[in-house]
C-alpha cells in the first residue's frame, strides 16, 4: 500500500508541474527524497510517468495535431500551425533541443542532475521569468501567424531546460515571449513542442533501462501513468485560463521561495 502511495503522489507532482514554468524534475527529487523513493527504479518510474503527462497534451489539442497532416481536405488550413507549415515550424522548434540532448545526454545526467546545480536554476529561471514579464508586458502576437523565426528561437530557449531546474515550459514560454507571442500562445506552443522532445527523450531513456523492469514494476507504473495524465489533463487547462488574467510572476517567485527548500531538502542525498 505505501508503494501505491508514493505512485499516486508522484504522479500528481509530475502533472502539476510538468507543464507548468516551475520544474518537473525539481520538484520530483525532492517528494522523491522526502518518501524515499530514490534509485534506478525510481528514475525509471520517473520517465514513465512523463508519458502521462504528455499524452495529456495530445488529448487536449488533438484538433491541433489532426491540422499538422498535409493535405487533411476535411479541415480547411488557417493557421501557419496547419499542414507542411506547422510540422515545419515544430521541427525547426524541436530540433535544438534534440540535437543537444543526444549530444549532452550523458553529460547532463552525471553532472547537472546536483541539488547545487538545480537551485541555481531554480532561482535564474525564476529571476528571468520576472525579467522578460516587465518587458513584454504588451506581446499581442498568436500562435496563427507564428514565424519560423518565432519557431526557432523558441526552440534554442529549449535547449537551456536540459539544464534539470530551469523548466521546459518556463524556458520555452520565455521565448515565446521574448520572440512577441502572447501569454497563451507562448504556453500552447510550448505544449505543442513538448510532445516530440519529451516522447524522444522519454523513448531514449526507456530504451536503456528496459532490462531493469519487471512484471512487478507494472501495477506501480500504471497507477503513476494515469495519476499524471488525469492530473495534467487539468492542470493544463486550469493554466491556460489563469493566463488570460495572470502574468508569469507568481510562478517565477515561487521557483525562488522554494530554491533554498529544494537544496536543504536534498544536498545530503
Amino acid at each position: 500500500m505505501e508503494i501505491i502511495l508514493t505512485a499516486v503522489i508522484l504522479g500528481i507532482v509530475e502533472g502539476l508541474t510538468e507543464f507548468i514554468p516551475v520544474s518537473s524534475t525539481g520538484h520530483l527529487i525532492v517528494f522523491g527524497t522526502l518518501l524515499g523513493f530514490v534509485g534506478e527504479k525510481a528514475a525509471s518510474f520517473e520517465v514513465f510517468i512523463q508519458l502521462g503527462a504528455i499524452l495529456s497534451v495530445v488529448v487536449l489539442y488533438w484538433k491541433r495535431f489532426l491540422r499538422l497532416i498535409p493535405g487533411n481536405n476535411r479541415l480547411p488550413l488557417t493557421s501557419r500551425l496547419d499542414g507542411w507549415d506547422g510540422l515545419w515550424r515544430i521541427a525547426v522548434a524541436t530540433a535544438p533541443a534534440l540535437i543537444a540532448g543526444y549530444v549532452a545526454h550523458g553529460f547532463i545526467k552525471t553532472y547537472l542532475f546536483t541539488p547545487g546545480t538545480v537551485t541555481v536554476a531554480l532561482v535564474v529561471g525564476g529571476i528571468g521569468i520576472l525579467l522578460v514579464e516587465k518587458y513584454t508586458a504588451l506581446n499581442s502576437a498568436s500562435l496563427d501567424s507564428l514565424t519560423l523565426r518565432q519557431a526557432l528561437v523558441v526552440g534554442l530557449f529549449q535547449t537551456l531546460s536540459l539544464w534539470p531546474g530551469v523548466s521546459r515550459s518556463g524556458a520555452t514560454i520565455v521565448g515565446g515571449l521574448i520572440m512577441g507571442l502572447d501569454r497563451k500562445s507562448a504556453a500552447e506552443f510550448s505544449f505543442l513542442i513538448a510532445v516530440p522532445v519529451m516522447i524522444a527523450a522519454t523513448g531514449y531513456d526507456l530504451i536503456k533501462i528496459r532490462t531493469s523492469l519487471t512484471a512487478d514494476d507494472a501495477l506501480l507504473f500504471a497507477i503513476g501513468f494515469v495519476v499524471s495524465f488525469v492530473v495534467a489533463l487539468v492542470t493544463i487547462a486550469g493554466f491556460v485560463r489563469l493566463l488570460n488574467r495572470w502574468t508569469l510572476a507568481p510562478f517565477a517567485w515561487y521557483r525562488i521561495l522554494v530554491a533554498p527548500i529544494f537544496y536543504l531538502t536534498t544536498r545530503h542525498f
